[in-house]
């Protein structure tokens, strides 16, 4: 759908419908909203002294104008308390705007307000960047391998900014949203899609083909290659695969940027995970697909910060494995030794994201990196924890775990901090080996990250633990539908921006 932003009065707009908002607990509409509610001789004011409509988050209201202005439609979305609102609430105000107008019959486009611009005292870009990620995410379709034809949804949304002031921040922000969703996006094919379309190999190959479209440089590392490296760790993994396992290294280094410290991401890239010999119960296996979204968003984050040609280096790394039983695999008891030369008891092969994992962080130590983020759907104990509200975030550096909480609350992408005390590595030290790659289920979370920073080279580092962000069996807020979310592109942006 494409998104224009003009300059105008939104009560003169031509359109099949214009979205306005009222916070909670409003009596008399001001700004955008008041300047309608006057065009339409006070609709709005009566619909909120009936009792019908009272702002609050996410609820909306369809009035007809009768000829008063020339759009036929008003749609006005409640945006709750004022002292809550958010970024995020602009996003999802703008995501509850662009999913009921989609499921009205007779709008194809539609006008909008700047949701917190105003009154509210947001920052005009950001508020339009949320706003266009809000309107794109929400309208998200997943590839079919259907024979019928996808219903066509809504063809253009115009933001209206009034003040000529305004108008340069308004259509940068927009700009930078429709980048960042359509990254997000990028990163939603790649966990919907089905593990026998997209295995490591295949997932390289689109990858380095984004990479050539938006100019960032790529490498993909084989298994060969990575058996000259030592990567050991990485390949026991991928031993039970006929697949093979690939190593992508994705570099965006603006001019003047080419040989200052790197921000690294790195990616857990299973593109599916039966658990090995350690084989995962039949339910809901399908879901294993989706073990590669560290790896997805990782992709879909470089994709956007290449379009959007930030001020600095990033490195992007994804180890990319199918993780399978058949006679050549690895096994429990095996001992594995990593490129650094550390090594790992398996206990359990279903624990083989953190193993992929040690030797792409030992791996990245190369770019003396200024800071390394890795995300990984490690555990299922993250959504006992924290449920589908918060990734889970460990690091050894605190400057870095403040900025990427920072970053999670912009960005509408949350994480919450978990201990790292030398005490977790106990359930996870071996009798054989310099490390196991499970204490059990006693061992937790906390252990399963200290199991990861054993293998970092001495940089910043941190872990993020997504393994219940990344796909939602409902509709996870207007913003995200049914399925995979694209958790973590929006996050990695907004950290690459700030730090």
């Amino acid at each position: 759908m494409e998104i224009r932003v003009v300059q105008g009065n939104i009560a003169q707009v031509e359109s099949d419908c214009i979205v306005v908002n009222l916070f909670e607990g409003v009596t008399a509409p001001d700004g955008g909203t008041g300047a309608l509610d006057q065009a339409l001789d006070g609709a709005i004011s009566r619909l909120i002294a009936s009792g019908d409509f009272t702002g609050k988050a996410e609820s909306t209201a369809l009035l007809y104008s009768d000829g008063k202005i020339p759009s036929p439609r008003v749609l006005v979305v409640g945006l709750g308390k004022a002292e809550k609102f958010d970024l995020h609430g602009v996003r999802r105000a703008s995501a509850v705007a662009a999913k009921i107008l989609a499921k009205t019959g007779g709008v194809k486009k539609y006008a909008t307000i700047v949701h917190g611009a105003g009154i509210a005292g947001l920052d005009a870009a950001q508020a339009s960047q949320a706003l266009a990620e809000g309107t794109l995410l929400a309208l998200y379709q997943t590839t079919q391998y259907k024979r019928e034809k996808k219903e066509a949804g809504l063809d253009s949304c115009t933001v209206v900014e009034f003040s000529q002031e305004k108008l340069a921040d308004v259509s940068a922000g927009v700009r930078r949203g429709e980048v960042i969703a359509q990254a997000v996006y990028t990163a939603r094919h790649l966990v919907s899609e089905p593990p026998n379309l997209l295995f490591p190999v295949e997932l390289a190959v689109r990858a380095r083909r984004m990479a050539e479209t938006v100019g960032l440089k790529s490498t993909v590392l084989g298994e060969a290659a990575m058996r000259e490296l030592g990567m050991n760790i990485l390949l026991a993994v991928s031993k039970g695969s006929a697949n093979e396992a690939q190593f992508l290294i994705l570099e965006h280094a603006p001019a003047g940027h080419e040989e200052e410290q790197p921000l690294v991401f790195a990616g857990k890239g299973i593109t599916f995970d039966t658990g090995g010999i350690s084989l995962k119960p039949e339910a809901e296996m399908w879901r294993m697909k989706n073990d590669m979204g560290g790896a997805a968003a990782v992709i879909g984050a470089l994709e956007a910060i290449g379009r959007l040609n930030l001020p600095r280096r990033v490195i992007g790394v994804a180890a990319c494995v199918e993780n399978m039983p058949d006679g050549s695999a690895f096994r429990p008891a095996d001992i594995v030794t990593g490129m650094t030369g550390k090594t790992a008891e398996i206990i359990s092969t279903d624990a083989e994201g953190r193993l992929v994992l040690a030797d792409a962080l030992a791996y990245v130590a190369r770019f003396n990196p200024s800071a390394v983020v890795d995300l990984a759907t490690l555990t299922g104990a993250v959504g006992i924890a924290l449920g589908k509200v918060r990734g889970g975030l460990f690091a050894n550096n605190e400057d870095l775990s403040q900025a990427l909480m920072a970053a999670g609350e912009r960005s509408g992408e949350k994480l919450w901090p978990f201990p790292m005390d030398e005490e977790y590595i106990e359930g996870i030290k071996s009798d054989m080996a310099e490390v196991k790659n499970s204490g059990g289920k006693g061992s937790g979370l906390s252990s399963s990250a200290k199991f990861l920073e054993h293998f970092t080279e001495g940089y910043p580092w941190a872990h993020l633990d997504i393994a219940a962000m990344v796909w939602s069996d409902t509709e996870k807020g207007a913003e995200n539908p049914k399925g995979a979310t694209g958790y973590g592109v929006r996050l990695l942006v907004e950290l690459a921006g700030a730090i």
